[in-house]
């Protein structure tokens, strides 16, 4: 369950953001996580509650989105999002199976955080 340790380090994130800011609470705090990046968003939302319970920032609202999968074939080019949940499928345009690049899928960020 590494999503304890990600939800530590948004924590901290969170509140050196705060600090520079001068600002004492979180309303909101927006993540958007890649499909490829294997975050359970249930595991994340319960570390998160659980880190901010009696601290300045319980009662603040986790978002989450995922953000889908896009590859560009190596072969012909063309950009396209696997169906399902493998990233491992064949060009729709060209019929290459491996090597293509992933544009989007792998990402990670706080998107906004919302403070008063």
């Amino acid at each position: 369950m590494h999503e304890l340790s990600i939800a530590q380090s948004l924590l901290a994130i969170i509140e050196d953001e705060m600090t520079k800011h001068g600002k004492e609470t979180l309303l909101t705090v927006k993540v958007r996580h890649g499909r490829l990046s294997a975050i359970v968003p249930e595991a994340l939302e319960t570390a998160f509650e659980v880190l901010t319970i009696d601290s300045r920032l319980a009662g603040a609202k986790l978002e989450m989105e995922e953000t889908p999968v896009v590859l560009r074939c190596r072969a012909c080019g063309r950009e396209f999002t696997p169906e399902g949940d493998s990233a491992f499928a064949p060009c729709p345009g060209c019929g290459e199976e491996l090597g293509h690049t992933v544009l989007s899928g792998r990402e990670l960020y706080i998107e906004y955080l919302e403070l008063e």
